[in-house]
């Protein structure tokens, strides 16, 4: 029996031949990250260790993204810890306050994560980088611990479940009702440990932006990792931000699947996920008025510049309902730039949302966006469990771009058609 993108990729970072799912490794990484909430456990578990020292400076990444700029005393102490120990140990790929930006937009757009690698970070969305052909998936901060100083991981090689996609998706249709549509499909625990693997002619109609927010949330299937095969839009955007050597695997023709699933990207429409799991799934149409008190478009999952692009181009001539939050939030520095120099930012302000720095912010509940009790957010973040973005009684409905901007236009949940778009 032949193997999967994904276990090929860990074979190789085994040094073996070949892996099968339960299999129990060894595999080198290629890159250990960390942010200001996950790293300062890490660190502390490395004073433990009898080795103060890290495998490599250049292949550890610290980014400061979830309470940056600094909200509290406690943060602040924690990004300290950080940036000590990044001095410390001449880390090369320290990211803070002036060039920070959320950690699974900002890795790929520096050109840290190539396809082939193998990768762990400290935060469960992590496998984003499964866009580029890499395996890349969360960890604990013990591991991470681990991580940075033996430059290893253990892993218990993950069976798969394939995903063929074809057709086209509709102009209001993106990877985020993509891969709702999936875990409202198969469930939160659909994927559990298991590699979720994208294929099909369907690919070449998704955009990489698009994929990276697919990849982004296949934890939220409880999958162990997502991954796409390599193809030319993957590589061209590796040539454009990395300099780095990269390996494509395929996998095998006679590579075995738990389940395979066939995805017509053209029969999906703009998808919400419910309160208070990603699995409650319902589109557009089919569900009546839902008013809602704050619009977040941002975060690790929807805070790319074609999410910015798709966000303006929808509230662009309009005005966010009055009672309604708009708070829009580029997810790097970069995408912060862009978006100005292309007029996105004046779209945003002059509708009457907010431009935030680049941060994790409202997403874990952190701040620049707190839900007290009985309010509702329409938001393009990956989770909406009980209190996720504030009180326990707040309400969070997740949803692609152009929903979340449509809907601080008319402040209820909707699409774009509703406003003649």
């Amino acid at each position: 029996m032949g193997m999967t993108m994904t276990q090929k990729i860990l074979a190789a970072h085994a040094g073996l031949s070949k892996v099968k799912a339960g299999q129990l490794i060894e595999a080198e990484l290629d890159l250990v990250l960390g942010n200001d909430i996950t790293s300062p456990v890490a660190i502390k578990e490395m004073e433990k260790f009898d080795k103060d020292t890290i495998f490599h400076k250049d292949k550890i990444a610290l980014v400061m993204d979830h309470f940056i700029p600094n909200k509290d005393i406690k943060s602040a102490e924690n990004c300290k810890c950080c940036r000590d120990f990044a001095g410390k140990h001449e880390i090369t790929n320290y990211f803070d306050v002036g060039q920070m930006g959320i950690e699974h937009a900002l890795l790929p757009e520096k050109g840290l994560v190539v396809a082939g690698d193998a990768v762990i970070g400290a935060d469960s969305h992590t496998c984003t980088y499964g866009a580029l052909g890499a395996f890349s998936t969360g960890v604990g901060s013990t591991d991470m611990a681990a991580g940075m100083v033996t430059g290893k991981a253990w892993f218990k090689v993950p069976t798969a479940i394939k995903f063929e996609l074809v057709g086209k998706p509709s102009k209001w249709v993106s990877g985020k009702d993509v891969i709702l549509h999936i875990i409202g499909m198969i469930g939160v625990d659909g994927a559990l440990y298991k590699s979720m693997e994208f294929s099909g002619e369907g690919i070449r109609n998704l955009s990489m932006d698009d994929r990276f927010t697919i990849c982004n949330m296949a934890i939220e299937a409880g999958g162990k990792n997502g991954i796409f095969p390599v193809d030319d839009l993957a590589i061209q955007y590796m040539k454009d931000h990395s300099k780095r050597d990269y390996k494509i695997y395929e996998a095998d023709e006679d590579a075995e699947y738990e389940a395979v699933y066939t995805i017509d990207l053209s029969k999906l429409e703009p998808t919400v996920s419910f309160p208070h799991l990603p699995e409650n799934t319902r589109t557009i149409g089919t569900f009546g008025e839902i008013k809602v008190d704050q619009s977040v478009i941002g975060s690790c999952t929807n805070g790319r510049l074609d999410d910015m692009r798709i966000a303006a181009a929808v509230l662009k001539g309009h005005k966010v309902a009055k009672n309604v939050r708009c708070i829009v939030i580029p997810a790097t520095q970069e995408i912060y730039l862009q978006s100005m120099r292309e007029g996105l930012l004046e779209i945003f302000i002059e509708a009457g949302a907010v431009v935030s720095t680049p941060t994790c912010g409202p997403c874990l509940g952190g701040y620049m966006g707190i839900l007290a009790a009985g309010e509702r957010c329409i938001s393009t973040t990956n989770r909406n469990f009980v209190g996720r973005m504030g009180h326990v009684e707040s309400e969070v409905y997740l949803s692609n771009p152009a929903v979340a901007a449509a809907s601080a236009i008319t402040g209820h949940i909707c699409a774009p058609d509703e406003l003649g778009l």
